[in-house]
């Protein structure tokens, strides 16, 4: 798939006074320049999050009402139910308020709905149960925000309190307290929590409360949940997740030491893509193939044993979940094979007995692959339940309000969704998201973007260099490790490898040494690697091996090193216009064979590639320097007399706003 190469801007007088007040690199001041921070002060917070102060848990909206009733169970011993959901926020968010609910003297159970036989949040049968067994309180985490129909059928029957970060809908639940910072009234200043993260809140509430302590324990599950959601690790989330990994690492909880164990990160530092692509898979296998009680066990457990048997089932499952993966991920792609990707805005696909564990990492993978927002629905006795994910632009879960008369219901985020629809309207379905993308995403929306920090070549990577990167991590969503890239790089020895062969390893030629270089899922560029320099966007690492240490270069895109897609900078396109005039001048008109164009101008700049050569051609047509002829080529207008002015140009325009 080809994708738009976005190299960000820096200003290098900002860096440079940052850098100095600051004490940092240059490097590094650019990087905080890119993700918004202007100054100092906001520099030094976010290099050190760990040395900043919580935020006060009430003033998250109706938390003194929890806070109260959560009290007044404890103290007349109720028995409290916590309502937990199955994937990894929602496990990791049950363990945590189990944990000090039974710390502060509560009579306390949870409950995890199945998500095949029950689906995601609240039902009325499970309520209805939960009450007939004695349960007097029932706190949610991690669901429970769209529940209006089924916290009004439990008044009078069920005390409830609902703590979730999902999007609200226009009316609340009919609960005793709605905790979620997404609530329109919250003025709270935080809004990215992960569900544990507003448990974690509600658990600092409680502990100031009843016991009068800051509370910043547990902070090893607050992470793991955090990470695995994909929230945006900024702000609290990001003073959660640094001191969540430093206590990770000397962490006490039996389960997650079985967990790590299991995983094969014994005596390693752990970081956050060892808990997005190790550790949560295996605890999100728990609620995708069996019951994700097991995953809230685990994180429960007090006996090693019961934990190293409890993790290595959840290995088996996760083994499981990756082949039943693979099968329905094949018989999604067998229904795209006859489909027009030019005239397709949003991927619905369906199948009958589709595995509900297992659809939203399919719908995941066909979003890598296509790039289009996509729904997968898995049919089961007449009715569809479906996961949904999306892509930069198309917020998922306004689309799905908009077609909210199809649907059984629906929550989520802009980004992923989940949805259920009876089998005979998801033809409906999909004519009804195509309609709605259409009139809210461009052509261009359908262009992948690589968003890259610098171009750095790669004989200026060392470890002091990636050790000066590491400043500011925790990485993930809303602060990625920084992507550079390098022009002309010339590989060798490039192979498949992996089980299946489908990644991709090659080494590249520096100074007194030699970087490996790796991509996952780019087997398919080995060719082109060994044959001809190309142009790598990459993140510089260090691999750990045997006890030593590798430079290495992990791979997010290839291209030849003709087909380079960053936007032209003022000094390609004045290139290009001497070019053309040069053409004209000697051949009296150019020709409109981009492809013979390109050719020819690479004999005076190498460079240069087919998209850059369009970019030129429309820009220079919009300024009136250019004009196409009923045969298709060009011929140039008279050189201007005063200064050429580029911002004339809509395409010029929003090509540098896009350039970030």
């Amino acid at each position: 798939m080809q994708k738009k190469w976005k190299v960000m801007e820096t200003d290098e007088k900002a860096a440079d006074r940052m850098a100095a007040e600051v004490g940092i690199s240059h490097i590094v001041a650019g990087l905080l320049l890119h993700r918004g921070i202007k100054n100092a002060d906001t520099a030094k917070e976010f290099l050190n999050p760990e040395k900043q102060a919580f935020h006060d848990p009430f003033l998250l909206r109706d938390m003194d009402k929890a806070v109260e009733r959560i009290c007044q169970a404890i103290a007349q011993r109720e028995k409290i139910v916590v309502y937990g959901d199955y994937d990894v926020d929602g496990i990791t968010a049950t363990a945590l308020l189990m944990r000090n609910l039974s710390s502060l003297g509560a009579d306390v159970e949870y409950y995890i709905p199945n998500r095949q036989t029950e689906g995601y949040g609240f039902n009325t049968k499970a309520l209805q149960h939960l009450s007939d067994a004695g349960a007097v309180l029932l706190i949610s985490v991690d669901c429970g925000i769209s529940a209006i129909q089924e916290t009004a059928a439990m008044i009078g029957k069920l005390d409830i309190v609902i703590t979730d970060h999902h999007l609200p809908q226009k009316d609340l639940p009919q609960a005793l307290a709605v905790v979620d910072p997404h609530r329109e009234d919250c003025n709270y200043p935080d809004k990215n929590l992960a569900g544990v993260g507003v448990a974690f809140k509600l658990c600092q509430a409680l502990w100031k409360k009843m016991q009068d302590v800051d509370f910043t324990e547990d902070l090893e599950i607050v992470a793991l949940g955090t990470i695995a959601d994909v929230v945006p690790l900024l702000g609290e989330n990001r003073h959660i997740v640094k001191l969540g990994l430093a206590q990770i690492q000397q962490t006490e909880l039996i389960g997650l030491l079985a967990l790590i164990s299991a995983a094969g990160l014994e005596g390693k530092k752990i970081s956050t893509e060892h808990i997005g692509f190790a550790l949560a898979p295996r605890l999100n296998a728990a609620g995708r193939i069996g019951t994700a009680a097991k995953g809230a066990e685990l994180l429960l457990a007090a006996e090693r044993g019961k934990a190293d048997a409890l993790a290595l089932e959840l290995n088996e499952e996760n083994s499981q979940r990756q082949l039943l993966e693979h099968a329905i991920l094949e018989l999604a792609e067998k229904q795209l094979q006859d489909v027009d990707m030019s005239k397709v805005h949003v991927l619905v696909l369906s199948g009958a007995g589709w595995h509900p564990g297992v659809i939203g990492i399919v719908a995941s993978r066909i979003v890598e692959k296509y790039y289009r927002p996509t729904v997968v629905i898995g049919v089961q006795d007449g009715i569809g339940k479906g996961s949904c994910r999306s892509i930069e632009g198309f917020h998922m879960y306004d689309a799905l309000a908009a077609c909210g008369d199809l649907l059984l219901g629906f929550g989520g985020h802009a980004q992923a969704a989940g949805l259920s629809v009876t089998a005979e309207n998801i033809d409906a379905l999909r004519e009804a998201m195509d309609a709605y993308a259409v009139n809210h995403l461009s052509p261009e929306d359908y262009i992948p973007s690589v968003i890259i920090e610098a171009e750095l070549p790669v004989h200026s990577v060392d470890f002091a260099f990636i050790h000066e990167i590491e400043l500011l991590e925790p990485f993930g969503a809303g602060n990625p490790r920084p992507l550079f890239c390098c022009r002309d790089v010339r590989g060798s020895y490039a192979k498949g490898m992996g089980a299946q062969g489908q990644h991709l390893r090659f080494q590249i030629e520096v100074p007194a040494s030699r970087l490996t270089a790796i991509g996952w899922n780019m087997s398919e560029q080995a060719a082109l690697v060994n044959q001809k320099p190309v142009d790598i966007a990459y993140s510089p690492e260090i691999n750990e091996w045997n006890g030593r240490q590798y430079l290495q270069c992990k791979l997010q895109d290839i291209l030849p090193s003709s087909q380079r897609t960053q936007f032209p900078t003022r000094k390609e396109l004045g290139g290009i216009y001497l070019f053309l005039r040069h053409v004209q001048d000697t051949k009296r008109k150019i020709t409109g064979n981009t492809d013979a164009l390109v050719a020819e101008c690479r004999r005076q700049q190498p460079d240069i590639s087919f998209y850059t050569m369009n970019i030129g051609l429309e820009v220079f047509q919009e300024l009136g320097l250019l004009q196409q002829m009923k045969d298709g080529d060009y011929i140039m207008s008279p050189p201007p007399k005063e200064k050429l002015n580029l911002m004339a140009s809509a395409v010029y325009r929003q090509g540098t706003q896009e350039k970030c």
